[in-house]
């Protein structure tokens, strides 16, 4: 779309009823200006109202087509408002919305053609890294907050076997066998398939060798890939996120998964555990002046690859139920039919950039996201397919909760640096945030692993007792038998002494009613903090 030599003229006919739609009183997001007919219009500007941000959204488009420089843009205005943000930063190059932008040319020319005062800006930044893999602070989960139906995916287990694991933590929580690493769960499994363990789950269907056999493999195919440091304490706690900085500013966390890009299933799940447990923590709110939290998933069509139909519903019902929590999920994909229908339908605010269409699937994916779109004045299949780099069709919710026209935009330049920080820039902001400290180190407290150990290693220890036992009473019915006489009756040892107190009876009392405690569970089988 070429920009017209002379200041274009005010947009009148349909890209003036397109222009009006747009005409927030409150406060809005600037996200560019209105293209109509190869003309762009910096009088036009294309928003989105603040407090709608919670009604959840899409951004999609073919690779290299700017999703990546929207999210940024987004992403920093939400933070001078006041309003932190979740990036996963997928390919590496996020990490420059700490650090100001570089004025040049293309910049001054964007910010021309679509009205916009450019100033180079940096913004409060905190980095993450999955366990520790890669830069930033490690974030970890034990496999207890995680949940069944999220390991499920990840280890990509069929429902049967799903089903076993719930069985699985459904036990260890009852018997207060905590899960925080992998380890601790290939214990338990290991357990409850054994001589000692199968009569634990009789009641309640039991667990197969051949079920647990597949979970053990997955389990171990999974720690070689490198994957068990993701799972362990201490456990990030996800109100990290809501944080703002001094100045008011909302802190833009940045999730960094370069070192983790063969593991997609992983990060895209552990996307959802930290979308689950905010859900769990935060209270209803209804609508804001603005969210509490502006959440983007990036890669989302990993997300619902191969899911289930439960994972799926009950990936629908947080989409639904957390925006009255104040939070806002943006969903990031190339195309919307890498949705499913029930998730789309909850996403009022949409960026959409082009498209391609070189093969029958792709004409039929822009024919498919054509339809996704309320009637507009636009041939939107040549539209999509026309749109250059930084350019997209966006229709959002008016501050009435109405669905705003189709208007073709030329997006604002990001004020932020437009690629990554260096590493020893990105280095020193992770050891310098006040959270390295709390969540560097991984510790390795005692668990179901180390609990299962001892008991094993106890029953060992008695079984010998009682074989030397045996043995003893043997040997003094012997001797009593040469002598004619009774065996004198042995005095109780200490042992015996304090299990038959009242004391140890008392204690042991407690101690079961303490491991009896069922963990409590919500969306997706994630367990409730207890703060």
């Amino acid at each position: 779309m070429s920009v017209s030599e002379q200041p274009p003229a005010a947009p009148g006919g349909p890209a003036a009823e397109i222009a009006a739609g747009y005409a927030f009183e409150g406060a809005a997001l600037d996200l560019g200006a209105l293209l109509w007919d190869g003309v762009c219009h910096p009088d036009a500007p294309i928003r989105i109202p603040l407090p709608v941000l919670n009604r959840h959204g899409l951004v999609a488009g073919a690779t290299g087509t700017g999703k990546t420089k929207t999210l940024q843009l987004i992403a920093e205005q939400l933070s001078a408002n006041g309003v932190p943000v979740f990036l996963a930063d997928i390919k590496g190059d996020v990490s420059g919305v700490s650090a100001p932008g570089e004025d040049g040319e293309k910049v001054r020319e964007r910010a021309a053609q679509v009205g916009q005062e450019w100033r180079a800006t940096g913004f409060p930044c905190e980095f993450y890294g999955l366990g520790g893999t890669g830069p930033g602070i490690p974030v970890r989960a034990t496999v207890t907050s995680f949940g069944p139906v999220l390991l499920s995916k990840v280890l990509q287990l069929n429902q049967t076997q799903e089903q076993s694991l719930g069985l699985i933590f459904h036990y260890a929580d009852s018997k207060g066998l905590e899960l925080v690493d992998l380890k601790d769960l290939r214990a338990v499994v290991a357990f409850l398939v054994s001589d000692t363990g199968k009569a634990e789950l009789k009641g309640i269907g039991g667990l197969s060798t051949v079920t647990a056999g597949v979970i053990l493999r997955s389990i171990t195919a999974f720690e070689q890939q490198g994957a068990g440091g993701f799972f362990g304490e201490p456990e990030f706690d996800t109100g990290e996120l809501l944080r703002t900085a001094a100045d008011g500013r909302g802190i833009v966390s940045v999730l960094e998964l370069p070192s983790v890009q063969d593991k997609p299933q992983l990060f895209s799940t552990f996307l959802m555990w930290m979308l689950a447990d905010l859900f769990d923590d935060l209270p209803e709110v209804g609508d804001l002046e603005k969210p509490k939290l502006v959440f983007f998933f990036d890669e989302a069509h990993l997300l619902f690859k191969g899911a289930s139909k439960a994972f799926l519903e009950s990936i629908t019902q947080t989409v639904r139920l957390i925006r009255s929590k104040g939070v806002g999920v943006f969903f990031v994909t190339q195309t919307p039919k890498d949705v499913p229908s029930d998730v789309l339908a909850q996403l009022g605010n949409r960026v959409q950039h082009a498209l391609r269409a070189f093969t029958p699937d792709d004409a039929k994916a822009l024919k498919a996201t054509v339809r996704t779109f309320p009637n507009s004045p636009y041939d939107l299949e040549e539209v999509l397919t026309g749109l250059g780099t930084g350019e997209a069709v966006i229709t959002v919710l008016s501050e009435k909760g109405a669905p705003t026209p189709v208007a073709a935009t030329r997006l604002r330049a990001p004020e932020s640096l437009m690629g990554p920080v260096d590493a020893a820039v990105l280095d020193a902001a992770v050891k310098g945030s006040p959270l390295y400290g709390r969540y560097a180190e991984a510790v390795d407290r005692e668990s179901a692993y180390e609990k299962l150990t001892a008991e094993q290693r106890a029953a060992e220890a008695a079984a010998l007792d009682a074989a030397a036992a045996e043995e003893a009473e043997k040997a003094v019915k012997q001797a009593g038998r040469q002598t004619g006489g009774r065996a004198p009756k042995p005095e109780p040892s200490l042992t015996e002494q304090v299990v038959g107190s009242g004391i140890f009876t008392s204690l042991a009392r407690s101690i079961g009613t303490q491991l009896g405690r069922e963990i409590s569970r919500s969306l997706f089988g994630t367990a409730r903090r207890r703060r």
